[in-house]
């Protein structure tokens, strides 16, 4: 079976501080592994933002910035006030000394020095209070991280940044690297001890894509060597309008890896989380699961042309780091098209530091891209294809008009950061700036490509025309844009320039706000669309659908999808990794197993008696009030389903334990319900499970109309002890007389046969087992469950606060108080089976044993088992008063005119038992010869069944039927009333 997945419903928007920590590339805290000094979980230091101007101290000539600096421990962040000119998000941990700078009156100025030399003055433009709560904050924090011996780990970390030695004045790594930044003798970097100074990916080795004279990588490497002088890097990178630039003309090679992390955030990861990656690996080495065999499928398949790929060194990478991802993200382990993304990054970043982008983008980067269920990824095909309508709107149109897909081909795109789709050298290109920008980057690419080939895809017909023609264009980016033009710099314009210069300028409109907007707009479309496909899917997958039909099926899963949103099911435990699996041996695949809270839920959506469904009325509404029941009849039927002793279910379980009792006859309800009970199956229940039994029975009886069904249960109860009785093995004493056998209550007492004849010599309980209890078990159409509707702006918001569900039970609550107070409020249950609208006091029928398989036993056994159900019973059986809460039938399919009066009941029902008792009489030999003992064997009889009966209205008197003496004279008086003329 399919997972059951509800965490698409169970989407929030991030609030302020989640999108804060979006905007600066910061992690959360629930982020990578165990952080070292990470502070304990409800002791987070307090979070504060304050306005402040940006200069750069020493010989920068940067202007000064306007903006907003943030405190989020443990980092330091701020944004100019236009939110794209200047940005940085340093590490407290990097800060070596804070000072205030003793500057005019009326100025409060901090100047922060980092630990390599670089000096930030931060002059704070709020009120003098709010400045000085400020100030004490960020002392609290830098003593935190002084404490959690972080400072200590910057200057080692650092030795891993090619960066680090690159901005040094006589830079020893350039005198083993090729012009491209590969290694000349094709090995890593190493230091004292041969200990690798700093992280590089498989183009150390196999080379970088690319010719370097073409990309201009020396030019690049000295622009980049000047700025990170001046700005800082990797940790305390500040990215000034001139970072941006230079990313939108390239990375160069040796710098890319380390610029992504940077960009992205994930180097924050790596040096909160030393020697993480190697753990997880080390703890998991030789396991296998379905996530591994699909790794091992795809190995061979990523970036096969790249020469790494085609080597041990480099498939042996991208299986561990992708091995490491899915160990550490069990419930997403390994998707389509993460293979490519984590082979790309791969030539320019080492194990570890692939690592940990891959998780960055899949986490925050593109949520829901790499998931079972592909849920990101198809919400921004919707987003991407609203844009198009919005931007290009001829193009949309003529697709629509010509039946052509956009998804085709832009799937590919999105899915794989256009590795996949255009040479390596352009993609990387665009990764880029990807990581430097945000996500938007995608969708204005994919716009400016379909307006520069406009006028060709306003000509295709079909899909295939469509990805032709886009094949075509990126086979040329490398071509000149404008190869007729007079003007020499026009045809050095590549198509690829022209690309980006599109993208970047005609449809600059697009923004992270712009993204953000469209993602809510459409998500609970995607989510009903994926919510309906995996319904199918666990159709699908299911082993047998028994006697049912897919509408039935479909049926059943609804309701065990609205079980699972209300009581989510505990995510599984994995067992310990030796006992998982060996190197041949592969894991099970996962699937959604509910347990009993959930099954509760699922069970009232299915079985009638498993709810009480409240009629409430208080002078204001009517409404039906819900609550699931509780009872052990419902805990006994959750094992009796659990066929693979697991203790959980499956859906595979529950069509199966559902297809077990809807398709019954009378003989196959009896046996099911004697089997339901029977604990340990040996074909006997004992006294102890007699007694459950009739609980349960009582249970599923408690808001029917009447006493029909509890002198039923009485009967019942009286039949089955004296049958039971009847047939235990018979010995002679030393008188010749019969004694009475002695039995514990957890030795078997009642067969099956017994139990079938018991239940057959009572009309309403055979009526029970015939139809009411298959047709009890109802497959209905379970009411749609809203999506949580977007917040957008103020009254969303508020509306949303003001109709959320407590709000609602309280209101509730309020008008039952009112209701009560002016004598209004009502609640009627409504019954389970429903057969019997009128009231009825429980008629008892003549026993069909003879008189010689009486014992006295019976009695005794009577009295005391009825003693004990009393006292059980009094808590299951709760028939409300009528002046608060009386039953209505509103569910019964069953006509008035097809229930016996009582007269008929009386007269013929009895008459045709003691026909049918006297038909199966065994002749006994003392029935042959008369006897004066006859009439005293009689009187004796009669005295039995006095006491018997006496001991049945004993035990109706301790159970009130909930019906006052006035409703009692009403109903005579009703019973005795002519009709109306």
């Amino acid at each position: 079976m399919a997972t059951i997945s509800t965490h698409l419903r169970n989407f929030k928007e991030p609030d302020k501080d989640e999108q804060a920590l979006l905007f600066f590339s910061i992690p959360s805290t629930a982020t990578g592994g165990p952080a070292k000094g990470a502070p304990a979980p409800g002791d987070d230091p307090e979070k504060m933002d304050i306005n402040a101007v940006l200069s750069l101290g020493g010989q920068s000539q940067e202007d000064p910035y306007a903006g907003k600096l943030h405190l989020i421990p443990p980092y330091l962040a701020f944004v100019s006030l236009d939110r794209k000119s200047v940005k940085f998000s340093l590490p407290l941990c990097t800060i070596r000394r804070v000072e205030r700078l003793n500057a005019r009156a009326g100025i409060y100025a901090l100047s922060f020095s980092l630990w390599h030399g670089m000096k930030i003055v931060v002059q704070l433009t709020s009120l003098r209070p709010t400045a000085d709560l400020f100030c004490e904050l960020l002392s609290k924090a830098l003593k935190a991280e002084l404490q959690a011996g972080r400072m200590k780990a910057v200057k080692p970390f650092s030795k891993t940044c090619y960066s680090e030695n690159l901005v040094l004045e006589s830079s020893p790594v350039a005198d083993n690297e090729r012009e491209d930044g590969s290694l000349i003798d094709g090995g890593e970097k190493v230091g004292v001890g041969g200990a690798p100074v700093f992280h590089g990916g498989l183009g150390l080795k196999f080379k970088f894509p690319g010719d370097p004279k073409k990309l201009r990588e020396a030019s690049k490497t000295k622009l980049w060597t000047t700025y990170l002088r001046v700005h800082g890097r990797h940790l305390t990178l500040l990215r000034y309008p001139q970072c941006t630039r230079l990313v939108q003309v390239g990375l160069p090679n040796r710098l890319r890896g380390e610029m992504w992390e940077t960009l992205s955030g994930s180097i924050y990861l790596r040096f909160m989380n030393p020697g993480y990656y190697e753990q997880i690996l080390a703890d998991n080495k030789g396991r296998n699961n379905t996530s591994t065999e699909e790794i091992e499928k795809d190995l061979h398949r990523s970036l096969p042309e790249y020469s790494a790929y085609q080597s041990e060194d480099g498939i042996g990478a991208l299986r561990r780091v992708l091995q490491a991802y899915s160990f550490k993200n069990p419930e997403t382990g390994y998707c389509q098209a993460m293979n490519i993304l984590a082979a790309a990054i791969l030539i320019y970043m080492s194990e570890e530091q692939a690592f940990w982008l891959l998780e960055v983008v899949c986490d925050r980067l593109l949520p829901g891209y790499y998931s079972t269920t592909m849920h990101g990824t198809l919400l921004d095909q919707r987003v991407f294809e609203s844009l198009v309508a919005r931007c290009l709107p001829i193009i949309h149109d003529y697709f629509q008009e010509v039946d052509v897909q956009l998804s085709v081909a832009s799937l590919p795109w999105f899915l794989s950061l256009y590795i996949n789709s255009m040479p390596m050298v352009f993609a990387f290109r665009i990764v880029d700036c990807f990581f430097a920008m945000g996500p938007r980057v995608l969708f204005q690419v994919g716009l400016a490509i379909l307006k520069i080939n406009g006028e060709k895809l306003l000509q295709i017909q079909d899909d295939g025309g469509f990805i032709h023609l886009m094949r075509d264009y990126f086979s040329s980016l490398g071509e000149s844009a404008h190869p007729d033009s007079p003007d020499p710099r026009a045809r050095a314009i590549t198509r690829f320039q022209e690309l980006l210069l599109v993208s970047f300028r005609e449809f600059a409109v697009i923004t992270d706000e712009t993204i953000f907007a469209e993602r809510r707009k459409y998500r609970n479309e995607i989510v009903t669309s994926i919510e309906s496909f995996s319904k199918r899917s666990s159709i699908r997958n299911l082993k047998t659908l028994q006697r049912f039909t897919k509408d039935q099926v479909g049926l059943v899963y609804d309701a065990l999808f609205k079980a699972v949103c209300i009581e989510p099911p505990p995510a599984p435990v994995q067992p310990p990794i030796a006992l998982l699996t060996t190197k041949d041996a592969v894991e099970e695949r996962p699937e959604t197993r509910i347990e009993l809270r959930t099954f509760r839920l699922f069970l009232s959506e299915i079985v009638t008696w498993a709810r009480d469904d409240k009629i409430v009325t208080n002078g204001f509404q009517q409404r039906v009030d819900r609550e699931v029941a509780e009872h052990e009849l419902i805990d006994r039927l959750f094992y009796f389903w659990d066929f693979s002793f697991r203790g959980s279910l499956s859906f595979q379980d529950l069509v199966t334990g559902l297809d077990g009792v809807m398709f019954n006859d009378l003989m196959e309800n009896i046996e099911w319900f004697f089997n339901l009970h029977d604990k340990n199956k040996d074909g006997f229940l004992t006294k102890d499970e007699v007694l459950t039994l009739s609980e349960s029975m009582l249970f599923i009886f408690r808001f029917e109309v009447g006493d029909a069904y509890l002198g039923a249960i009485s009967r019942f109860m009286s039949n089955a002890f004296e049958y039971g009785d009847a047939l235990l093995p018979q010995s002679e004493g030393e008188d010749g007389e019969l004694p009475s056998p002695k039995i514990e209550s957890n030795q078997p007492y009642l067969n099956l046969a017994t139990f079938r004849m018991v239940v057959l010599a009572d009309e309403v309980l055979e009526s029970f087992f015939e139809t009411d209890l298959s047709a009890s078990f109802r497959l209905e159409p379970v009411p749609l469950m809203e999506l949580p509707t977007a917040n957008s702006g103020l009254l969303g918001g508020l509306w949303s606060t003001l109709a959320s569900d407590d709000n609602k039970k309280l209101f509730h609550k309020f008008s039952d108080e009112v209701g009560k107070t002016i004598g209004r409020h009502q609640v009627i249950h409504r019954p389970s089976i429903g057969r019997y609208r009128s009231i009825e006091e429980p008629r008892a029928r003549e026993s069909l044993l003879t008189p010689s398989m009486r014992r006295s036993a019976s009695k005794s056994s009577l009295t005391q088992d009825e003693s004990s159900l009393k006292t059980s019973s009094a808590s299951t059986t709760s028939l409300p008063s009528t002046t608060t809460a009386v039953s209505l039938d509103t569910t019964s399919s069953i006509s008035q005119d097809s229930i016996a009066s009582p007269a008929e009941y009386n007269s013929l029902s009895l008459v045709q038992a003691a026909n049918a008792a006297l038909m199966e009489r065994t002749p006994f030999a003392i029935d042959d010869a008369g006897d004066e003992d006859d009439e005293d064997e009689e009187d004796e009889e009669e005295e039995v069944n006095d006491g018997v009966l006496d001991e049945v209205d004993a035990f109706l008197e301790a159970h009130d039927p909930g019906v006052s003496d006035a409703d009692r004279e009403l109903s005579k008086d009703l019973i005795n009333a002519e009709p109306v003329k």
